[in-house]
């Protein structure tokens, strides 16, 4: 069992972290089902948000809703 200490921010349990992976989760599925139904458009719609998703969880991070910011506060880990 590993020892963390109290000032462990975790690991990407953040607000930005969340809505990043989760608008790229959506984005994944969207694009696996554009893949499977052979709409090479929506394929190519779906990696684009892909990009979003990370460009938007940069964003809320350097808005202080990331790891270390100002504007999260950890929860102790039970």
């Amino acid at each position: 069992m590993s020892d963390h200490s109290s000032s462990d921010p975790g690991h990407g349990n953040s607000p930005a972290a969340w809505v990043a992976v989760i608008i790229m989760l959506i984005a994944f599925a969207g694009g696996t089902l554009a893949f499977w139904f052979n709409i090479p458009w929506l394929v190519w719609a779906f990696a684009g948000l892909i990009v979003v998703g990370a460009i938007v969880g940069g964003i809320l991070a350097k808005l202080g809703y990331g790891v270390r910011g100002t504007r999260y506060a950890p929860r102790a880990h039970d």
